[in-house]
């Protein structure tokens, strides 16, 4: 099989694409035919270095395909099946394996670039409005990167919702997905400060909950714009890493609550899982969830899909296809 190798940490040139050997699932596991692997900011974050994990490796944790094999003690799959993977090793190949218990069925009327193309942000928008703060019809969230792809998911959700929905994007053009999805209020970060934007729509201190995926670039201003007891929830590093924040700033800014998710403790154990993510593609399957695909390249050009990512000139989901 063919597959995109990293040897050392490094920017997007050090991928490779490489001819290795077929792996071969062993006890629990699944050998899947990848049809679509989705990129994620975990995928540049391990390939920069930024979050170590052994090398010479293969990135990617996102995709979807057929089983064409399945490994000693495996029940519930067979080959053949359509399934999709949020927590993998190597999905950025021909061939991957998967274990088992990371598996999920992909239903009827839901395509395979669509189920890569949504499982792991989908995944993390559902936990983040469902159970990392409960979001409720009539509260007010900010979601930042409301056009990315967990931008855009997370507004959808929180419109079902019935909540007030305060997207920033960072160019017009992506003010008009946003709007699409549901955001009640956009802010263009290029054209305007965006916490003073957020107090000429809300007031000051008004806002119930922040999503933030961006990180060090907007999480001090995130303080401002919560309400007391407000709720920050920083889960991703788009523009870097936040900086240490001491617990009494919570407090000087009125008693708010600052969480760190990570997916991993929201889809714990199998039932979990596979709950969560059948609640995520049933509503791809009815129409509910929309699936913007932002770029679509083949596996071969990872490093391009890499740098677009990166850039932040992307808009949804960005996505590989064998």
């Amino acid at each position: 099989m063919h597959a995109v190798r990293v040897s050392n940490p490094g920017g997007p040139e050090v991928m490779e694409w490489a001819e290795l050997p077929d792996p071969i699932p062993r006890d629990g596991e699944l050998l899947v035919a990848v049809e679509a692997a989705g990129v994620n900011f975990i995928d540049v974050y391990r390939r920069s270095g930024l979050y170590p994990v052994p090398m010479p490796s293969i990135p990617g944790m996102e995709a979807a395909g057929r089983v064409l094999a399945v490994g000693p003690g495996v029940q519930g799959f067979s080959p053949g099946d359509r399934v999709a993977t949020a927590q993998a090793n190597g999905t950025y190949a021909e061939l991957a394996v998967v274990p088992a218990r990371y598996a999920v069925p992909v239903p009827d009327g839901v395509t395979s670039e669509q189920a890569a193309g949504v499982l792991l942000q989908g995944l993390t928008a559902h936990y983040l409005v469902t159970d990392t703060f409960p979001l409720r019809a009539g509260q007010r969230c900010v979601v930042h990167a409301a056009a990315g792809g967990v931008g855009l998911l997370l507004v959808q959700l929180a419109h079902r919702i019935g909540a007030e929905v305060i997207g920033t994007v960072g160019s017009p053009a992506k003010a008009d997905l946003a709007r699409k999805a549901g955001a009640d209020h956009i802010i263009v970060t290029s054209e305007q400060e965006w916490g003073a934007a957020v107090e000429a729509v809300a007031g000051p201190n008004a806002v119930d909950v922040v999503y933030d995926g961006v990180g060090r670039d907007t999480f001090a201003r995130d303080l401002d714009v919560l309400r007391r007891r407000g709720y920050l929830v920083s889960f991703g590093n788009a523009s870097g890493p936040v900086d240490p924040i001491a617990p009494l700033t919570l407090s000087q800014h009125g008693s708010l609550f600052l969480t760190r998710p990570a997916l991993a403790h929201y889809v714990a154990t199998v039932d979990e899982l596979r709950a969560r993510a059948a609640a995520v593609l049933d509503l791809v399957a009815n129409g509910t969830l929309q699936v913007h695909l932002g770029a679509r390249l083949p596996i071969r050009n990872a490093a391009e899909a890499h740098r677009l990512l990166e850039s932040r000139r992307t808009s949804g989901k960005v996505l590989l296809v064998g």
